[in-house]
This record gives structure tokens, sequence and C-alpha cells, in this order.
């Protein structure tokens, strides 16, 4: 079980106001991205699919949140995702990624516009250029919730993402969001990827500017 301090309500001081110094390893990740190999694996009724997709990604860094003594650090994020030479929303999603450098705790939030939203949360440590985060649907604190709709015909019990920095500046992910199908025995693994490039710096948190 996790151990709180008995003290709910004193915030930590002094507090460090300069996000991008204090993201651990989600620094490499902040600034204004772009993926052109993007890959899709989709669930079609006549089986998967793969599509190819194009990614423009803004992650720019937040002022410190405090819950009490507990301390967050982190980068507010918009995906937009289209299909190649199109321009059309081929997927988008909002949310943040947070950092708590006291515990190593990194915790990711989506929030879909067909009705789902996720938060999903992993351990790391500040330089590591690998890790994941994952939340599941019966997990009351990282878990999926979903409109009726999507529970009832593609009901998703499980989602996980990998990040991993690069040497040459850019990174990457691949995700798996696992889905009970109507009318399947067996889970889809519904899976995405892509290489990303930085194409703008990010803007410092209000506090630190």
């Amino acid at each position: 079980m996790t151990q709180f301090a008995k003290d709910i309500y004193t915030e930590p001081s002094p507090i460090d106001v300069d996000t991008l110094a204090n993201l651990g390893p989600l620094r490499a990740m902040a600034g204004v991205w772009e993926g052109q190999r993007g890959m899709d694996v989709k669930p079609k009724a006549e089986g998967p699919k793969k599509q190819a997709y194009v990614e423009r990604i803004e992650l720019q860094p937040i002022d410190p949140q405090t819950n009490g003594p507990q301390l967050l650090y982190g980068l507010r994020y918009h995906t937009h995702i289209t299909k190649p030479e199109q321009v059309k929303t081929y997927h988008e999603q909002v949310g943040y990624w947070l950092w708590e450098p006291a515990t190593g705790e990194v915790i990711h939030t989506v929030t879909i516009p067909r009705g789902m939203v996720v938060m999903a949360h992993g351990k790391a440590r500040p330089n590591d250029k690998t890790f994941e985060v994952a939340a599941t649907e019966v997990d009351p604190h990282f878990g999926v919730r979903s409109s009726p709709f999507l529970d009832h015909a593609f009901k998703t019990i499980e989602f996980r993402i990998k990040v991993q920095i690069n040497d040459d500046g850019t990174w990457g992910y691949e995700e798996d969001t696992v889905l009970m199908i109507q009318g399947q025995t067996e889970p889809f693994h519904h899976t995405d990827k892509n290489l990303l490039v930085k194409v703008a710096e990010p803007t410092p948190n209000p506090l630190a500017r």
C-alpha cells in the first residue's frame, strides 16, 4: 500500500518554477513534433487493417502542480493526425504527461473526442530513455472510461504506450489499445507507432518566463 504523509495540506517549499528543468524523462519530449511514418493497425469487419498516418504533436510545459505535499511537473499536449495527403482529421487527442520527481511516477492522460478517456501510469528514472505507462478497465486509479456505445461494441480493457527517446534528438512510441469487440472471443490489439522529429522548441511555462 502506498504510504502518504499525514499532513495532506502543506505544499512543498520552495518550488522551482522552471518546469523544463524538472521534467525528468519527459524533458526530451517537450516541443513541437511531426511524424511522417505512423502506422495504425485497426479493427474492420473483414479483419485487421493497416493505415499509414501523419502526425503533429505539440507538448508544452505547464506551471508546477501541487496536491498538498505532492509536486508534479508536466507537459500539456495536443495530437492531430491525418492520412497522408489528406486534410480530414483521422485522429485527435489532448491531455497531459506528468512527472513526480519524488516518486518517479509518470502519468499520461488521454482524452479522445469519440467518447473515451484514459489515465495511465508507470515508473521511470530522471535520465531514462525508455519508459512505459499502462491502464486497465479494472484499475480504480489508472483506468479507462468509454461511452456506452464503445463499451458495447469496442470495449477497451487495457491501454499501454512505450516511449523511446533517441540519441539523434527524435523520439518514438509504440501504443497498444486492447479491445474486446462485439462478437469476438479474443482480444484485438489496436496498435499505433510513429517516429517524431522536432520542428519547434517548447515555450517556457508562464511562471518561468
